[in-house]
């Protein structure tokens, strides 16, 4: 009698084609979405016989809580990374989307209860006072984005881990309207790379996994363009959290080329008033300078006409 499938910590079962029975992703083994030379490696690797072995969707959550960095293979022999082992083994297990949800938003007791008094005090002002100012308040409050805040995900590795899976595993109006939201999480995070550690970013990590062929080791299938699913009307246009920032600069830059306009505008009439009275003044100048020398010339006149008439005189 050949032992049951959960017993074999090498997963051979899930390897091998004829004796495969579970969930398929996209009509195929899950397992076949990593390469085959990364599959071995991450059978082969103690993080994987010994962790993940007997792991359930509660199960891997501990383990996926516990991450310290993201990233594929390293080293010169290719080992895998306890990120993709809990995401191959996320493959075996298939969860259901409510539970990959849930890895991706999770909350702590104490931010849930902390939201939950938070409310309470709302509705309390609001029944005390009943002004608008506190139903304004309470929906900017909705309006907040959580993502940005840091209130979703409090595991921002389990939030990444369950991010790579949605990537592999979902379809692509799901993949697009799920991980976009979390291109405002922008907490850091660490990603090992074959022979070094590098910062980056949640949004970052999303955004490779929304446009990139290949992360972590791993060859995405090829995701359809979001434009392209927009014209089939299978997805609304995305509206930007930048939208509003942008306008607003767009309206500040608009102003400022207004004023400057003025300003050239004003400065130009300013020159051209100064050369015209400048022009003014220099005409009226050689008027008064030639009167001048006029009245100068005939004084001139008579004094040589007075010496002259002297000299004839003495000379008589």
């Amino acid at each position: 009698m050949s032992k049951p499938q959960f017993d074999r910590a090498d997963a051979g079962a899930l390897l091998d084609d004829r004796g495969y029975s579970g969930a398929l992703i996209r009509g195929q083994n899950p397992a076949l979405l990593f390469e085959k030379g990364v599959r071995d490696r991450i059978t082969e690797s103690y993080y994987w016989k010994e962790q993940c072995f007997g792991l359930n969707a509660a199960t891997l959550c501990d383990r996926a809580a516990d991450l310290k960095f993201i990233g594929g293979t390293t080293g010169i022999m290719g080992k895998p990374t306890p990120f993709l082992c809990l995401a191959f083994k996320l493959l075996q297990l298939v969860p259901d989307k409510s539970i990959i949800l849930e890895y991706l938003n999770f909350r702590g007791d104490e931010d849930e209860e902390e939201e939950a008094g938070q409310n309470g005090d709302g509705e309390v002002k609001k029944e005390e006072n009943g002004h608008a100012g506190s139903e304004e308040g309470d929906a900017g409050k909705k309006e907040q984005d959580l993502n940005a805040a840091g209130k979703l995900g409090d595991f921002k590795y389990l939030r990444c881990l369950a991010a790579f899976y949605i990537r592999l595993a979902w379809e692509p109006v799901e993949i697009y309207k799920t991980l976009e939201p979390l291109l405002t999480d922008y907490r850091k995070i660490k990603r090992r790379l074959k022979d070094a550690f590098t910062l980056t970013h949640v949004d970052q990590f999303i955004d490779d996994l929304l446009s990139k062929d290949r992360i972590c080791a791993t060859s995405l299938w090829k995701l359809p363009s979001r434009a392209n699913l927009e014209d089939l009307d299978m997805l609304d246009p995305r509206e930007s959290p930048l939208d509003g920032e942008v306008d607003a600069l767009d309206e500040e830059m608009d102003k400022q080329r207004v004023g400057a306009e003025v300003t050239i505008a004003g400065v130009e009439a300013g020159v051209e008033a100064t050369t015209a009275e400048t022009a003014k003044g220099a005409g009226v100048t050689t008027a008064e300078t030639n009167k001048g020398a006029g009245v100068m010339g005939d004084a001139v006149r008579r004094v040589q006409g007075a010496a002259v008439g002297v000299e004839v005189g003495v000379v008589r």
